[in-house]
């Protein structure tokens, strides 16, 4: 017979399963409260999706290779949202850039591109630079933290570095 047919293994490679955001060893996993609810409906999303994936049973190597990758995706999650330490931004100090800050940055520099930057200080799974959210472990939320308005702060950006003046600081 023909090796052309005979069926071969379905499994063929591994499935790749797409890494959460990137927490440093040792390092709390803060979250704000919408962050946490944003973990949690994440969470009932995917078991949704787990749940439509094992009623399908019309190709059975596909569904296999999905749920595989879904249970590995709801392992990681679970795992994040046990590890979480949720942090309200209205207990932190007003007058001091502490995670889950607005922070408003002025550029001092004249021939800066980007004369203003208005970010907030969240989680990693929450930051999102379409959004305005920079994760706290982020260079620029690290070298923000801790000051306070008017205070001025040098910012690496790759081989470039600008100087920027804490504008405003708010916690919603």
């Amino acid at each position: 017979m023909s090796r052309a047919f005979v069926k071969e293994d379905d499994a063929g490679e591994p499935p790749i399963i797409p890494s959460r955001a990137a927490l440093p060893p040792g390092t709390p996993n803060y979250v704000t409260p919408q962050g946490l609810a944003d973990l949690r409906t994440e969470l009932e999303d995917l078991e949704a999706e787990r749940t439509r994936t094992d009623a399908n049973h019309d190709d059975e190597a596909n569904r296999t290779r999905q749920l595989s990758i879904i249970n590995s995706r709801l392992n990681a999650l679970n795992q994040r949202i046990a590890s979480a330490k949720p942090v309200d931004p209205r207990n932190q100090p007003p007058d001091e850039v502490r995670f889950g800050a607005t922070v408003t940055l002025t550029s001092l520099d004249k021939a800066a591109k980007v004369k203003q930057r208005i970010f907030q200080i969240v989680g990693v799974d929450e930051a999102s630079v379409e959004a305005g959210k920079i994760a706290f472990v982020a260079p620029i939320a690290r070298a923000v933290s801790g000051k306070k308005p008017g205070e001025i702060v040098t910012l690496r950006l790759g081989r470039q570095e600008e100087q920027v003046k804490i504008s405003r600081i708010v916690y919603e």
